[in-house]
Formats: C-alpha cells, sequence, structure tokens
C-alpha cells in the first residue's frame, strides 16, 4: 500500500465538542470533556473528526474550525452528503485511538483497530478509548440522560400525571436523594459551576430542554414540563419530579444561565 494511502483518513463521522455541545459519556462538563483528550477546554470549542488510516488503525482528529464540522454534521443529519476533510491549519492535534463508540467502519479496510505508535509521531498519552458503559456509573448515567432528552415523549409517557415536586423535608430515602440533587442544582444559580454543567436546547413550541449534570447525578427537564434525576447511586432508575410550586421558577433560572448551542 502507497504509503499516501496509509497516511489518508477516512471519515467516518464527527461530532462537536463546545461548552454548550459536547459528548456527554465524556463528562460532566465541557472542560471534563476536553480533559479526556488532553485538550485545553478553549471556549471557542473543537470539532472531532473519526476515522481510519489506510491501514484501518483508528484516529481522531481535533480541528479549530467547529463551523465546518457543524455544518457536515448537519447536512448528514438531513441525510445529504457532505465533504469533511480538515485544513492542516486548522488541526489542533491528531489522536490515536477514538474517545466514543463507532459501530460502523471505512468500507475497503481491515477492521478499526488501535493504531501501532511511531516514535516519531507527536502524540501524547495514551490511545484512546470509549469510556466503560457495561455497567453502571458515571459515563452510562450520562447516556440515560441522553436518551432521556432524545425521547423525551416516551419517557414522559410513563409517568402518571400526579407526580409531585419534591419538598424540602421529605422522610422517604428516595425523596431525600432526589431533593439533594435539587438543592446542588439551585446552588448553580449562586454559584456558576464550570462550562457545559447546564445546557440548554430546543424543544417543541417555546419550550428548552434542559441539561444539568453533577458528582453522581444527571437532570432533564423541559421548561414546560417535569424533570428525570439519575443517579450513580442507583443503578438504572429514572426519577420523575413533578412540576409542583417550585420547579418552574427553578427550570426558568436554570434556563436563564445555560449554554446554548449556536443557532
Amino acid at each position: 500500500m502507497a504509503a499516501e494511502e496509509e497516511d489518508s483518513l477516512y471519515v467516518l463521522t464527527a461530532v462537536l465538542l463546545t461548552p454548550a455541545q459536547f459528548p456527554s459519556v465524556l463528562g460532566d462538563d465541557y472542560p471534563a470533556a476536553c480533559a479526556v483528550l488532553g485538550l485545553e477546554p478553549y471556549a471557542e470549542g473543537y470539532g472531532l473528526v473519526l476515522g481510519q488510516d489506510g491501514t484501518g488503525a483508528r484516529w481522531t482528529v481535533v480541528t479549530e474550525d467547529v463551523t465546518q464540522v457543524a455544518c457536515a454534521v448537519a447536512a448528514w443529519d438531513c441525510g445529504m452528503e457532505a465533504d469533511l476533510s480538515p485544513d492542516e491549519r486548522d488541526v489542533a492535534a491528531v489522536l490515536p485511538g477514538w474517545p466514543l463508540s463507532l459501530a460502523v467502519s471505512a468500507p475497503g479496510l481491515p477492521e478499526p483497530h488501535d493504531p501501532v505508535l511511531d516514535a516519531e509521531l507527536d502524540t501524547s498519552g495514551p490511545v484512546l478509548s470509549p469510556p466503560d458503559t457495561s455497567g453502571w456509573g458515571p459515563a452510562q448515567r450520562r447516556l440515560g440522560a441522553d436518551e432521556i432528552a432524545l425521547q423525551w415523549a416516551q419517557w414522559r409517557a410513563q409517568v402518571e400525571e400526579d407526580v409531585e415536586f419534591v419538598e424540602s423535608g421529605g422522610e422517604a430515602e428516595t425523596d431525600i436523594q432526589v431533593q439533594r440533587v435539587l438543592e446542588e442544582v439551585r446552588a448553580y444559580l449562586e454559584t456558576p459551576p464550570p462550562p457545559g454543567r447546564i445546557r440548554s436546547a430546543f424543544a417543541s413550541g417555546d419550550a428548552r430542554t434542559l441539561r444539568a449534570d453533577g458528582p453522581g447525578w444527571s437532570v432533564v427537564a423541559r421548561t414546560d414540563d417535569i424533570a428525570f434525576v439519575l443517579l450513580d447511586e442507583a443503578p438504572g432508575e429514572v426519577r420523575p419530579v413533578g412540576r409542583g410550586r417550585e420547579l418552574p421558577e427553578l427550570l426558568s433560572a436554570l434556563d436563564g444561565i445555560a449554554l446554548r448551542p449556536a443557532a
């Protein structure tokens, strides 16, 4: 195989890594996600281009051209073709491996595998690999929250309409755990958390989908509806929080400080 073919990158997918939009499986906030890749958490963010070289090895190209990646991803989501070839001048790093799980591979190439690193390659740190989601833990908890945000209607349909907002002083263990999370969420209004801990995305009508994460917990909510809480200490459980008297005001305040993806 020609050296040029070996060095070519066959792009499989791409994702954004910005304060308002990043693969949450990597961390509870943007700086944490950047740390997994050994990147500085610049406010402008990055685009991650995942592909294989001519030998089938996995590589992640980190580009500072966020707009190019965003446009390509938007086109792919609409079923359109879009070429994504990061300009070398915009490449911030070329990292061995993939930080995310992919179920696809480039046709005509060997199965995806970790590259054999050459001592001359300017790479630092270990070969990237996806977080372990085989058991319940922070990564699985965040993926669960992602799923609820994407499939809100299905999850909402499973909740009885009379679910009440958990008030302070609840005696049940479940109430106490959820109340602790809500208190930590409220604390974000007084002390802003790291970028990406609170994110706001488009929902139907005038509503927004809110996502808040913290040590051991994730919250998904709609500003016009209820919230769901997931905990590291409660494997696989999804706990609904009804609107009651307090939740609407809390969600509105959170939306006011949440980061939003660029239009």
